[in-house]
């Protein structure tokens, strides 16, 4: 779908990154890629990855649209999926400013009026369940639900808030750190570090995103800003759950029990097991307290917590997510 569409050059900036990456490197998702302009020289990437039935439009965090290369193919038999990269990030432009928690919809608004989406299902991670939560409340006619991926928070809120203080990693085992530093000598080296790391990889489309490509093909210097990073923690906002006027469907990552965190990292002495017992206690508080002011706003919330996922839930527990979508969202 075309219509009133505006197809635009990369920035200069992004042709860069493209020319530093090695020849030869093709990306492998089947995405078509748009831009799309919300505002006087702004233009949003769009990537279009197909599919049939309702549109499903993804929204990512700190991360570009090809975080969700290879969960938006499980969705595109379902769905008709797209994915939009905010600005601030990978090809998307990179004003000085326009990162508030309400400009950052009002972009989604404007590429679903370009795209001429219909009752569009929105799934959102991390910073992406701001957008959800603000035009659920703000355009319930224009979506048909909205779906939380890990995303269901108040980003307000402060450890004192959750009636807990900061923790003393340094007591918890070792085995609980992050092993070593990244694999730098390529980007599949990187993936491979992050999933013996963290259980879960990135694409490597996206971590091309975020990394230059060094001449020998190695991992380069990181892309992303620090500024729009702090402007857009800045610019968020206390979610107004109770306002919301469309089916949700949420997804959180449940923490892994104390016995099996117990069994798995193994303390050595007892301080180390109270450091853990703390740390666990803590994970539940807030886990428990996103949950309940969910429910507590959304009361026919569909709420589907998942054991041992990742914080990058799409990427742990992508068959289970998108057979709950289905289920949830696909027309009769």
């Amino acid at each position: 779908m075309t219509g009133p569409l505006k197809l635009c050059l990369l920035p200069l900036a992004v042709m860069a990154n493209l020319c530093a990456q090695p020849a030869g490197w093709p990306d492998p998702s089947p995405h078509r890629v748009r831009f799309v302009e919300v505002e006087s020289n702004v233009r949003l990437e769009v990537l279009d990855w197909g599919g049939i039935g309702r549109p499903v439009v993804l929204l990512a965090g700190y991360q570009t649209a090809h975080i969700f290369d290879d969960f938006a193919l499980k969705l595109a038999a379902s769905f008709h999926v797209y994915g939009i990269t905010r600005r601030g990030y990978g090809a998307s432009s990179r004003p000085e400013e326009g990162y508030t928690a309400q400009r950052s919809a009002d972009d989604v608004v404007a590429v679903m009026d370009a795209l001429q989406l219909q009752s569009p299902v929105l799934a959102g991670h991390s910073w992406g369940g701001q957008d959800l939560t603000t035009i659920g409340v703000q355009h319930p006619d224009r979506v048909a639900a909205l779906v939380y991926l890990n995303s269901a928070e108040d980003p307000t809120l402060v450890l004192s808030d959750y009636g807990l203080k900061p923790a003393d990693s340094s007591k918890l085992p070792a085995s609980m750190r992050t092993p070593g530093q990244p694999d730098l000598r390529s980007f599949q080296a990187y993936r491979e570090w992050q999933l013996q790391a963290h259980g879960v990889a990135y694409p490597e489309s996206e971590l091309r995103q975020m990394y230059a490509a060094n001449p020998n093909g190695s991992v380069g210097r990181f892309l992303a800003s620090q500024k729009v990073r702090d402007a857009i923690f800045a610019g968020r906002r206390k979610p107004e759950f109770a306002r919301i006027r469309v089916p949700v469907l949420a997804f959180f990552a449940a923490p892994a029990s104390l016995d099996e965190q117990i069994q798995k990292y193994k303390p050595g002495s007892d301080d180390q097991r109270e450091a853990m017992e703390e740390a666990y206690a803590g994970e539940i508080t807030i886990w428990d307290r996103h949950v309940r002011d969910l429910r507590a706003g959304v009361s026919d919330a569909r709420i589907l917590a998942l054991p041992h996922a990742n914080f990058y839930i799409f990427l742990s527990n992508a068959d289970e997510i998108v057979r709950e979508m289905r289920k949830f969202a696909v027309r009769p």
